[in-house]
């Protein structure tokens, strides 16, 4: 390799890992958008989850065929991108196979590697025949159109075409170690390539020389294209998985959090010396009144923010979701894909306005998820139990809710008219406390 390459494959490197970086520092700044929360009670817990649900897919195998068939895949792709380091030491110093001198362990390595790509191909097109032929329900179901069901099979065309490449440039490095062919010194084993090798029997030796190097380069290139790619994938989540089940909610499922400014009111309520008729406490200068709930994504914290770009889009919320089953509006998946889609939007304001936001008119609440998808939510926890990562969409559709009642005093009419009889009988009947045991004298 000249010493040209060597540029070429160092500035590639740069502008790749560059956009990467700006790609990231952009990701943080929205998600820093959110309201802090602080998630750093129970170490030793959140590092256990994330341990065995992030790295150890816990959650992924409860469905065995696909569960499986995902670890393959993940493991695959992970550890052969192990053999990155060595494509990019050759790349800056133009040398070949340089971990060659580790000899057995070398070969056991890339033969191990190379099983391993064989088997990601295999699991990667059943995962394409599951969404395109068979269209398993989660996958056709209406709010995965569109972007969201092409980025789906473009990261299975990515990740095959990145397999075959790996393949075929190891067969044509195994075919020029046979020969003989300057450079190329014998290393490695090849369980898997050396059955694609003998398609280059009676090629010239610079042809295949050149379809070594042309896989060799489009290899650690495609891996740079998908790197990037990531921030606009779903499969984002292969980075914050991790963090995202390290901070994911320790609180029993079915507990909520309680406003401060609510619970001083009802405490004051409670209490028999406080004057119901004195003057609420002046407000500092300058202070901005709280707001209930949430309507916009600022108004969410930012672990719900990490959420949505976390969010894998598979479906098993939807799928375990009793009001979608039942046919009403409410997709999980869609909260999600909503919440992110709508972030997206304002740190894209934030950029054309030179780092302030600048009000567009819209807002979460409305012009991406209507208060029906909301009020249709039992607030059974399925999707958060469901979710392989520990996504709470859960906490997104109870903080809109929130909004909708105290701000907006838009509850559905049953709801404010439970909510009245609470008030006036201290239960969600309409009767008065006076006469509620009165149907024991009707036997």
């Amino acid at each position: 390799m000249s010493y040209i390459d060597n540029i070429l494959f160092v500035l590639i490197l740069v502008v790749g890992f560059g956009y990467f970086t700006m790609n990231v520092k952009k990701l943080m700044r929205n998600i820093k958008l959110g309201k802090d929360v602080d998630r750093t009670d129970n170490p030793k817990e959140r590092w256990n989850n994330m341990a065995m649900i992030a790295l150890g897919q816990s959650k992924m195998v409860r469905r065995p065929v696909s569960g499986f068939l995902h670890i393959i895949v993940y493991v695959g792709f992970v550890i052969i991108n192990i053999e990155l380091l060595e494509i990019i030491i050759d790349g800056i110093f133009g040398t070949h196979r340089l971990f060659s001198f580790m000899g057995g362990a070398y070969s056991f390595l890339i033969g191990f590697f190379e099983i391993l790509a064989f088997s990601v191909i295999v699991a990667i097109s059943v995962f394409w025949t599951r969404r395109n032929v068979i269209k398993l329900w989660r996958f056709a179901h209406n709010d995965l159109k569109g972007w969201p069901k092409n980025d789906g099979n473009n990261i299975l065309y990515f990740e095959i075409t990145l397999m075959l490449l790996f393949l075929t440039m190891n067969a044509a490095d195994y075919h020029l170690q046979g020969v003989g062919a300057h450079h190329y010194v014998e290393a490695g084993a090849f369980p898997i390539s050396s059955f694609i090798s003998p398609l280059f029997n009676g090629m010239a030796e610079g042809t295949v020389i050149i379809i070594e190097r042309a896989t060799w380069w489009l290899h650690i290139i495609g891996i740079l294209i998908f790197m990037n790619y990531l921030y606009f994938s779903k499969h984002l989540h292969i980075l914050l998985a991790f963090p995202n089940t390290y901070y994911a909610n320790l609180k029993p499922k079915g507990q909520f959090e309680n406003s401060d400014a609510v619970t001083k009111e009802v405490q004051m309520m409670m209490d028999p010396n406080a004057d119901p008729f004195a003057a609420a406490p002046p407000e500092e200068e300058g202070a901005v009144p709280e707001k209930f709930g949430a309507s916009d994504v600022q108004d969410l914290n930012w672990v719900q923010l990490m959420n949505s770009y976390t969010c894998t889009e598979c479906g098993r919320c939807t799928s375990s979701c009793p009001a979608n089953l039942t046919g009403k509006k409410l997709s999980p998946r869609k909260i999600m894909m909503d919440t992110r889609d709508r972030l997206e939007e304002v740190g894209k304001n934030i950029d054309k306005n030179k780092g302030t936001f600048v009000d567009d008119g819209k807002s979460l609440l409305n012009d991406y998820i209507s208060p029906e998808e909301l009020w249709a939510c039992t607030s059974c926890n399925g999707c958060v139990e469901a979710c392989p990562i520990n996504i709470d969409p859960l906490s997104i559709i109870m903080d809109m809710r929130k909004y909708l009642v105290m701000e907006q005093s838009a509850a559905p009419t049953e709801l404010n008219g439970m909510m009245t009889n609470i008030e006036n009988n201290g239960a969600p009947w309409q009767y008065n406390q006076m006469d509620r045991l009165n149907w024991k004298d009707e036997q």
